[in-house]
């Protein structure tokens, strides 16, 4: 069923915390239960919760992080959208078949600290009603939607306030590609236990290393980082060469948002400004641009934000934009540059379906392969991808 998240909102009425079976909230769940049944779809509905504010989506951003626990096999009951002094505040309590438990804390963005007694208190709470039997069965985790600086803050003082057996913190993207994991390979619920409870706070670079791992024979894409903001995605290796190519070839490369900066920052400065891009040793296709290949910019949980013309192979060289040149050796000018960073191009199912990369594909189904590594995609694709915008 192609139906937008703000279709779904508009029909299921205003989501707040009335009881009764009858309410929105328990009408937007169930709609989800019924109705969403592919990973891939979840996905399009959070980045919907993304790229839109207000408590209507906040809220339904929090019920779609729930409903994302009950395909990693969690059993999983919804907390309240605003918290109550007679009940635990919690935004969702996950259970593993094995009896450990997640108490989950979804945020958004943070414009104020995160203070972690807030959810160090939910958990010792549940455990004093005994809903948990103790600390050695459970952690606290926080899901963020969007990276912000806040997150360095607040992985700081979980190491400061000696937390790290109790506090975990994962990006809403990393958290999808888990699920990901679980339902295209061979990826099981201890596994995705195995991943939580051992790590450090932050859990993204252990998800980052299992993607590659299981989606490429080799590391995924890298965007630069630029000064004085930084960004930068993991490297991967190129897919097998598929497309027949003209004298043009078309190219999508992802850029991710970190807590240091976001992908808007990162091209409004080096694509935008400077005219330029980055790639890594291991970024998919660095050896076959070439003057007059067009590529273009998907910042992730957004869409596609702007395309160029290439207008020199990549050099081995330091540009001073470019916040870990080490890492981001290979620079190349561009010209013919469009962004259009407020009116993205959004890879929903409708566009997915007419592309040629979907081809025999269930849009539905996970689709963040596409997005994950630069890649060579279809004069054909590229147009639609752009919308045309050249």
């Amino acid at each position: 069923m192609n139906i937008s998240l703000s279709q779904i909102l508009a029909l299921v009425g205003k989501l707040d915390d009335s009881p009764g079976e009858e309410t929105a909230r328990e009408r937007f769940r169930r709609f989800l239960k019924e109705n969403v049944l592919e990973v891939g779809q979840v996905r399009d509905h959070i980045e919907d919760c993304l790229r839109n504010t207000g408590d209507q989506y906040n809220r339904a951003l929090q019920d779609l992080v729930n409903y994302l626990g009950h395909f990693l096999e969690f059993e999983v009951t919804f907390g309240r959208y605003s918290g109550v002094s007679s009940e635990v505040g919690f935004d969702g309590l996950w259970q593993s078949p094995t009896t450990f438990q997640l108490v989950v804390e979804v945020k958004t963005t943070e414009v104020y600290a995160i203070k972690t007694a807030s959810l160090v208190g939910y958990v010792d709470r549940l455990i004093s009603e005994q809903r948990i039997p103790s600390w050695d069965s459970a952690l606290g985790i926080y899901v963020v939607g969007r990276p912000d600086p806040e997150l360095r803050q607040l992985e700081n003082a979980i190491i400061a306030e000696k937390r790290t057996h109790q506090l975990r913190i994962i990006s809403v993207n990393s958290l999808l590609s888990l699920a990901e994991m679980m339902n295209e390979f061979d990826v099981g619920h201890d596994d995705i236990l195995a991943v939580l409870k051992p790590s450090g706070p932050t859990i993204d670079p252990v998800v980052d290393l299992m993607s590659r791992l299981v989606t490429r024979p080799e590391p995924p894409p890298v965007g630069p980082p630029v000064r004085p903001l930084g960004q930068g995605i993991e490297p991967a290796i190129e897919p097998p060469e598929s497309i027949k190519t003209e004298e043009e070839t078309y190219w999508l490369t992802p850029v991710k948002s970190t807590e240091e900066g976001t992908a808007e920052d990162c091209i409004k400065i080096l694509v935008g400004k400077e005219k330029i891009y980055a790639f890594g040793e291991r970024t998919p296709g660095r050896r076959h641009l070439k003057p007059g290949d067009w590529i273009c910019f998907y910042a992730t949980t957004k869409g596609v934000v702007g395309h160029a013309r290439i207008t020199s192979r990549p050099e081995k060289k330091v540009h001073p934009s470019v916040l870990q040149p080490e890492r981001f050796p290979w620079v190349f000018g561009l010209d013919s540059v469009r962004l259009y960073l407020d009116n993205p191009i959004v890879i929903d199912s409708l566009l997915r379906s007419n592309l040629d990369a979907f081809k025999n594909r269930d849009p539905n189904k996970n689709w963040a392969w596409f997005v994950q590594s630069t890649c060579k995609v279809t004069e054909h694709d590229f147009n639609l991808l752009t919308h045309d915008k050249r």
